[in-house]
């Protein structure tokens, strides 16, 4: 079978945008869009196959298994989710991976990762939201550091980040904040979304459930 084309989207349920439209507006080809709808339907119809993306299929992109509970995979899904109705469609699967893309301007990661932080959707990232992400990503990494060490990290990159001292972190300092330390981002840039239509990643070949 060849990638997608272009007349696939129009017979899809539910329909899709134009590849062409979705190129024009993110950082992917129309031939990477295309490709990329090879990748979301093989995770859409992973688990529940309807077509669209639940959070279950997520994790098991992610993880190889469905019922890992894991903050950090939540968060990511609730941000890909920007209808906020529990499920990642076509559109938004695309519009949201494009943030990875190498070619992604630093602006949208940088933003990308403030909400990924701003757990409670305040507009600023309070030390307590900083600790309950650092842990997930830990656990997501499979990294077991101690209390102490934990607290070391998260009581550091605060106080760089928090330079007005209020006792959170807004927009505006955090931008400052990854300007000085760019290693923050370092997971936001995914080098196979640089040629999509070449190879998808590993994890996505074995995403099916198990019987």
């Amino acid at each position: 079978m060849g990638c997608a084309s272009s007349k696939q989207f129009s017979r899809s349920a539910p329909v899709h945008e134009d590849p062409a439209v979705l190129a024009s507006q993110t950082s992917f080809t129309v031939n990477g869009v295309e490709a990329l709808y090879k990748l979301y339907k093989k995770l859409s119809f992973s688990i529940v196959k309807d077509g669209l993306i639940h959070k279950e299929e997520f994790q098991l992109a992610l993880f190889r298994n469905s019922n890992r509970a894991n903050l950090f995979a939540d968060r990511v899904f609730d941000l890909f989710d920007l209808k906020r109705n529990g499920v990642i469609d076509f559109e938004e699967f695309v519009r949201s991976l494009s943030v990875f893309h190498p070619k992604a301007h630093i602006s949208e990661k940088t933003a990308f990762a403030f909400k990924l932080y701003d757990l409670r959707g305040t507009g600023y990232i309070e030390k307590e939201e900083l600790r309950e992400m650092v842990l997930a990503l830990l656990d997501e990494s499979d990294l077991c550091l101690s209390d102490s060490t934990v607290e070391t990290i998260v009581d550091n990159t605060f106080s760089q980040a928090d330079s007005n001292g209020d006792g959170r972190i807004d927009p505006e300092e955090w931008e400052e904040f990854v300007k000085k330390n760019p290693a923050t981002l370092r997971n936001m840039s995914l080098p196979y979304l640089q040629d999509i239509t070449m190879s998808f990643p590993s994890f996505i070949m074995h995403s099916e459930a198990s019987d």
